[in-house]
């Protein structure tokens, strides 16, 4: 079809009667005269009449065989959008169902997918939403999309490098995902057009170079397969074909190669009638061929969650060539063309019962419950581009049933496919009944068993090892219900502490007159912030009893404690060493961050010892230290109830604060805490110290100084 011509109602009809005779002409013919008449005026970007845009949409479900309310859709996917018509008028004249339908698309061509993130991520759920209530909402976007993506030179450069992106990354993947491989082969080509011209033309000079030099590559092994398929007596049609520009561009990205050195760029069908068949011309292929090791897969034995089945397997053909060949029914072929679509489509006038046809409100319905169990906006952009780029392998589980992963997998991402309950409390995996790390990626075939242990917990780690959106999400879940509760109730212990510190308690009253003062949910979110250091256990002592907290305004504060700076100069005291009131100091100036105070024994110095202008001769000031000064002290305690709240209480009853607390390690036995305390000075340090010593929880206690904080 030309893109600039638009075609008649008689040839669209024509189109649509070709594959079902008992097609209602005069819905359709309706539906025409109406989508022209309200995009009458209307100009494209071209300069073309507006309504050309419809009709091709139009046109391309048509070449997918789709039932009549799908093609009317396409006819007026846009009128509610770009003209005075209204559902209501569309209900009137075309009923209920196609006026969902306009609706449906009508409101994804408003959906931004890509904008923001977290804008993104809500209209990834409704996308989701929409294809749930009905699929064919989604096949006139993705067709609306590709007839845009057609004619895309005719918007403004900025323009088409925003849809081009888009489509690339949202709308290709979709298609493929659904089983629609040559509308997504040809979304990111077009895209690949747009988005790296100089790397489609340098794929497109090479290709031709190969032609040239080789001859028709094509042409020559079609009649080579045929010649196979009739020395095996098996009557089937082969199709040859070059893969895409972007296709052959990916997989140089992929493999580092160049386009010398990639194999594989001709790839075949041979369709027959039977599965019986396949299996024949797969033998005949290999008998006159060698196979490519690792390069074969079953997808009839084994079939992809759209639907798609094929055997696929790589030969050394002729000249030694690397060839792909695919195997199929023409029933899977069908399904292969048209994916999920297929539910819909006519064949020979009857709506068609292709076996292998997938059931769209399953299909969905898998999808979506998977994603919808995403909570933040991050994990569900996350879960999405991870559910729609999957290319899937097959394991078994030890009774034989099969569960489909992304290529990539590990055993973790098999346990949460199982059920998160098994996710949760694996310990280790045997593959094929061999002992394997969790980190190892599983291959198609595979019998995986999964070991577990009552009280395993997910682990940060798991993270870094498990692809899949289910898995990295449940592990979330669960890190964060854990780690809140542990914050949860040292925030707890530090609120006591500092409100036995003024002499008052830490009822839930108060601590919920504080979070509402904090606009805080409720007093958990508030014993959760300060447990995590967010929020100041003085903070809200301060908040409650201003009066309490004013009672030290005689102390010397942080900003008044050093004595020797100039009136303009800034200071910091420097991590690295942690000085406090009481010890001797010395200040180096940097550029940027002004004066740093270290203590005069502190490591770093010795990079300065040849640059005497940066150094200051500062001292603190003699006046009784407001208790602001942090320092850090490594602690290794018993892991036994109730311990960490009695050491938090020691150190409160030494008047001092608790701002943070890191567990470094953690053992059966004993936990191993870096706990932030403020002080008054270096006293006061010792006499925290020495309480803490004397505990006989408390395996050992040092002053943490972390050399790595240099300025």
């Amino acid at each position: 079809m030309a893109l600039d011509r638009l075609i008649g109602v008689e040839d669209l009809i024509d189109r649509v009667r070709g594959y079902n005779p008992s097609t209602d002409e005069t819905l359709l013919r309706a539906a025409y005269d109406y989508g022209g008449l309200m995009h009458a005026g209307q100009l494209r970007h071209s300069g073309d009449p507006y309504f050309i845009h419809p009709v091709a949409v139009a046109e391309i479900l048509a070449g997918m065989n789709l039932d009549d309310q799908t093609i009317v859709t396409a006819l007026l996917h846009d009128t509610v959008e770009d003209t005075k018509s209204t559902f209501a008028e569309i209900e009137e004249r075309f009923g209920h169902e196609i006026a969902e339908l306009v609706d449906g698309v009508t409101k994804l061509t408003n959906l931004q997918l890509s904008s923001s993130e977290s804008k993104q991520a809500e209209n990834f759920r409704k996308l989701f939403m929409a294809m749930s209530k009905d699929l064919r909402v989604i096949l006139v976007k993705l067709a609306d999309r590709l007839h845009n993506m057609r004619t895309i030179k005719h918007m403004r450069p900025e323009k088409q490098v925003q849809k081009s992106r888009e489509t690339m990354d949202i709308f290709a993947p979709l298609a493929g995902r659904m089983g629609m491989q040559w509308m997504r082969d040809e979304l990111e080509d077009l895209s690949f057009a747009v988005l790296n011209p100089e790397g489609r033309n340098s794929i497109m000079r090479r290709f031709l170079k190969l032609q040239k030099d080789t001859g028709d590559a094509i042409d020559k092994i079609n009649v080579d397969i045929k010649a196979e398929m009739r020395k095996a007596g098996i009557p089937a049609i082969v199709r040859g074909r070059a893969k895409k520009p972007f296709s052959i561009w990916r997989k140089m990205q992929e493999k580092q190669l160049s386009f010398a050195r990639l194999s594989d760029i001709y790839g075949f069908r041979v369709l027959v009638e039977t599965e019986e068949e396949c299996y024949r011309v797969l033998g005949a292929i290999h008998q006159r061929w060698r196979a490519v090791p690792g390069r074969f897969k079953d997808y009839i034995s084994q079939p992809k969650s759209n639907g798609y089945r094929s055997i696929h397997t790589t030969v050394s053909g002729r000249d030694g060539k690397r060839v792909e060949v695919q195997i199929r029914t023409h029933q899977m072929h069908d399904v292969a063309e048209s994916g999920v679509a297929a539910h819909w489509s006519y064949r020979e006038g009857v709506r068609a019962e292709n076996p292998f046809a997938v059931d769209p409100t399953q299909w969905v319905a898998t999808l979506t419950e998977r994603l919808s169990k995403s909570e933040s906006h991050d994990d569900f952009l996350e879960a999405v581009k991870l559910e729609m780029y999957a290319d899937q392998v097959f394991c078994f589980t030890p009774k034989g049933e099969v569960v489909k992963l992304p290529r990539g997998a590990t055993p973790l991402d098999f346990a949460y496919a199982i059920h998160t309950r098994i996710g949760d409390s694996c310990v280790g995996a045997k593959i094929d009944h061999m002992r394997v790390p969790l980190w190892t990626r599983v291959r198609n075939g595979q019998h995986i068993e999964i070991m577990t242990a009552e009280g395993q917990k997910p682990q940060a780690t798991w993270l870094d090892i498990v692809i899949t959106g289910r898995a990295k999400t449940a592990i979330r879940r669960s890190l964060r219900e854990e780690d809140r509760e542990r914050l949860v109730k040292l925030g707890g212990e530090l609120a006591r502490v500092a409100f036995d510190h003024v002499g008052k308690r830490a009822s839930d009253k108060a601590l919920s007159t504080a979070a509402k003062q904090l606009g805080l949910p409720d007093a958990q979110e508030l014993l959760a912030q300060l447990g995590s250091a967010e929020i100041s256990a003085r903070e809200v002592v301060e908040l409650l009893y201003p009066k309490l907290g004013a009672q030290k305004g005689d102390e010397i504060d942080a900003a008044r404690a050093v004595v020797g700076l100039a009136k303009d100069q800034r200071f910091e005291q420097a991590q690295c060493c942690q000085p406090v009131p009481g010890e001797r100091i010395v200040g180096i100036s940097y550029r940027g961050k002004g004066v740093l105070i270290h203590t005069i024994d502190c490591p770093v110095l010795e990079e300065v010892q040849n640059e005497p202008e940066r150094w200051q001769d500062l001292h603190w000031h003699s006046g009784p230290h407001r208790a602001v000064h942090m320092i850090s002290l490594d602690l290794t305690i018993s892991n036994d109830a109730g311990v960490l709240g009695r050491i938090c209480t020691l150190i409160g009853e030494q008047r001092a604060n608790i701002s943070d607390l890191q567990f470094v390690d953690r053992k059966p036995d004993f936990y191993r805490l870096i706990v932030a305390v403020e002080l008054r000075d270096v006293e006061h340090l010792h006499a925290v110290m020495l309480a803490l010593e004397a505990d006989s929880d408390v395996a050992s206690i040092a002053r943490y100084r972390d050399q790595g904080k240099k300025p």
